[in-house]
């Protein structure tokens, strides 16, 4: 079962009746307000509406905090998932509601979900919020999420202990459509210091401290002991990597788009004898691209690694087969896809 929205477009929380605005604003501390701005510049047009999700927690009401003043107000607008998997959890999301409006939001949605079981709690939780706060198809909006650097290292730990390469190593991405992430660079000390600054009290997921959660053990316990065995900075550098490796990623990527361009044949086909000689890395990015669009889903490694050697074989022919109900065959010394039955 996976998770699914149980409050259709979502329960809005509006103002008192009498529609009063608070008196003045909390005051917003840096560094929190200028990773905001920094990041809204980047990426969102000046009239791109934008949603902040915030649970409550110091990241995300940090984040709640930092956008207030910088989006204008008839743009900006805020969302509260509410998972039930705690007692007490409709209430708290209608207090995490009632701060936002407190600090300055007008419109706040509260969004009640069911987490199913896929994948784990963890997984299944996260499938469900990300559902919940996703736009609506075709809408322009953005979605603020408060991850940290801390968070950022926990990532990169996973994707060291998965073995999945360095996409996976590159942790999470400030944009990625339509999730932004501007707080990537920031620690969870600088958002805990600005909700203290501004007289905020922020909710402590009791979650968080549950070691049944991989996150959790990470944070808790993982990452104190490299500090202590490597002399401290361990979190920023990991979060630093992530940065570098998406970086090294993303020129990759296009110059493995230059070189699908350069072997796509006018029939769909590869030549494989023009992609053969060019590095591991960019062959396999292309055919990863290539298998995207002849209608594969997702591959995994086996996959890459079974493409990759029928291209590089001297001669012959061969097959592979692809998730989404299609082969890839090669005739010679074209690649070609074909569908299955």
């Amino acid at each position: 079962m996976t998770g699914r929205r149980t409050g259709g477009a979502g329960e809005r929380v509006d103002r008192d009746p009498a529609g009063t605005r608070p008196v003045g604003r909390p005051c917003v501390q840096q560094p929190v307000a200028a990773a905001v701005g920094e990041w809204l510049r980047r990426y969102a047009a000046p009239d791109t509406p934008v949603v902040v999700a915030c649970s409550g927690g110091a990241d995300s009401l940090a984040l709640a905090l930092g956008t207030v003043g910088i989006v204008e107000p008839g743009l900006l607008s805020a969302v509260t998932v509410d998972h039930q998997l705690q007692p007490g959890s409709a209430e708290r999301a209608v207090a995490v509601a009632t701060q936002l409006h407190e600090i300055g939001y007008d419109t706040v949605r509260i969004e009640r979900v069911e987490v199913g079981t896929d994948g784990g709690p963890e997984s299944a939780a996260r499938t469900a919020r990300y559902g919940a706060l996703a736009p609506a198809p075709g809408s322009r909006a953005v979605v603020l999420l408060g991850h940290t650097a801390d968070d950022q290292a926990e990532t990169v730990l996973l994707g060291l202990a998965r073995g999945s390469g360095p996409r996976s190593i590159a942790g999470m991405t400030p944009w990625r459509p339509p999730w932004g992430r501007p707080l990537l660079e920031l620690r969870r000390a600088d958002t805990e210091r600005a909700c203290a600054a501004a007289g905020l009290t922020f909710w402590t997921d009791p979650h968080n401290a549950d070691p049944r959660f991989t996150r959790v053990r990470l944070r808790r316990e993982v990452l104190p002991l490299l500090e202590d065995v490597l002399g401290g900075g361990v979190g920023p550098a990991l979060s630093r990597t992530a940065r570098l490796l998406a970086e090294d990623l993303q020129a990759l990527d296009q110059l493995a788009v230059r070189l699908l361009a350069e072997v796509w044949q006018a029939g769909g086909g590869i030549d494989v004898t023009a992609l053969a000689g060019h590095p591991v890395a960019l062959r396999r990015r292309a055919l990863r691209t290539w298998a995207e669009a002849i209608g594969a889903g997702a591959l995994t490694y086996a996959h890459l690694h079974r493409l990759d050697t029928l291209v590089t074989q001297t001669r012959g022919s061969g097959a592979v087969r692809l998730t989404g109900a299609v082969d890839a065959v090669r005739t010679g010394r074209t690649l070609s896809a074909v569908p299955v039955g």
